[in-house]
């Protein structure tokens, strides 16, 4: 008997609705926590998570892990000619380990940053610099300029995508988000080597119970002890969730799409309101990201901006202005707000490991990368 690997299935939707973005920092028995949030048994969601991701349905299954706490990252908006920004996104998609999303991004008017079409994230590790890598990559491609904006803080990072096509305009938590801080975290040798099997992409034959038992031996260590280091890294607050993510940049094997448009936005709040301001935007739930980030002149001076995804660009619009009208009841100001649409996009985990770094500088033939300088 065929199993269902569509996400439309109501069994795959119901089991999503949890996988997503709901099982927070390490979990020790990750399918069996799935299977007790939705109340569905641990064999079936064994079988479903498998099927989807055999059929691409679900592009990965990881441990995701918060990065900005483990190595200089930033969004990047890339000015480059037209004629040369397909190849600069094949290069940041397909050579560039360090890369994580990379977009290319429209607006609907002429506005501040407009001309900035091609946006990246990065993620440097320890001991390296980040503008170094950006002033890398943009000779490699021939950009004429490119914005780095650091997270300052995190508001909102989750998936989610099927909970999130129901929303209504507006909807929010009973409370403001909190606010996580970006600040880097040192880890062990032996951490680091826990840390780098925990985040890989789980093949299918790995989705089972005790999922972990396979990665403790890779780093040649017994499983309570593996246990007890990657719960040491969750006390740490570097482990983000258990999550499977659905492909939502393409159609799926029979043609079904999870999202259309990938929508970022941004606001202006004057200077000391970037908190209270990030808060109350990040607790909105069709958000999937909502950071504190400096845009600088080159787009208006905003300073929080977020991501939302849907089929439907108008039903984006509508959340957008729901946003917007709760900021001004909370009495916070927008001095300039926009909003890029993605178009061309791909996704992949931004690497993070010195050691894949040196082989990268090795590989391209320089070692000036140190930020030493």
């Amino acid at each position: 008997m065929k199993i269902a690997s569509e996400y439309t299935d109501e069994i795959n939707a119901h089991i999503l609705t949890h996988s997503e973005d709901k099982v927070s920092g390490f979990v020790r028995e990750p399918f069996r926590e799935i299977a007790k949030m939705s109340g569905i048994n641990e064999e079936l969601v064994v079988a479903r998570i498998r099927s989807m991701l055999e059929a691409g349905t679900i592009r990965r299954v990881r441990q995701t892990l918060l990065a900005t706490s483990l190595a200089q990252g930033a969004l990047a908006a890339w000015k480059i000619a037209s004629n040369k920004l397909d190849a600069a996104f094949d290069f940041m998609f397909q050579r560039d380990p360090f890369s994580g999303h990379v977009v290319v991004r429209s607006t609907d008017q002429d506005t501040p940053g407009s001309e900035y079409r091609l946006w990246t994230t990065i993620k440097v590790p320890q001991g390296y610099s980040l503008s170094d890598h950006a002033t890398l990559l943009a000779q490699r491609v021939g950009a004429e300029r490119v914005k780095l904006m650091p997270a300052k803080g995190i508001f909102a990072l989750g998936v989610g995508h099927v909970r999130r096509k129901i929303l209504e305009p507006g909807t929010r938590s009973e409370a403001p988000a909190q606010m996580i801080s970006t600040e880097i975290v040192g880890l062990s040798e032996i951490e680091w080597r826990v840390l780098l099997a925990l985040k890989r992409e789980f093949t299918v034959d790995e989705i089972r119970p005790n999922p972990w038992a396979g990665r403790a031996a890779e780093c040649d260590l017994p499983l309570a002890t593996f246990f007890e280091i990657a719960e040491g890294l969750n006390d740490k607050k570097i482990i983000g969730r258990f999550s499977t993510f659905l492909e939502h940049v393409k159609p799926s094997a029979g043609g079904v799409r999870v999202t259309r448009f990938n929508a970022l936005f941004h606001w202006a709040i004057p200077p000391g309101q970037e908190i209270q301001a990030g808060s109350e935007v990040g607790r909105h739930e069709i958000l999937t990201h909502c950071y504190w980030r400096e845009g600088g002149p080159e787009f208006g001076n905003v300073n929080i901006m977020a991501v939302a995804h849907g089929t439907d660009k108008q039903r984006l619009l509508a959340h957008k202005a729901a946003i917007d009208n709760h900021l001004n009841e909370c009495g916070i100001s927008v001095t300039y707000t926009n909003v890029f649409w993605g178009g061309r996009s791909e996704i992949k985990p931004s690497e993070i490991s010195p050691w894949a770094y040196r082989e990268f500088i090795l590989a391209l033939g320089t070692d000036e990368m140190t930020n030493d300088r």
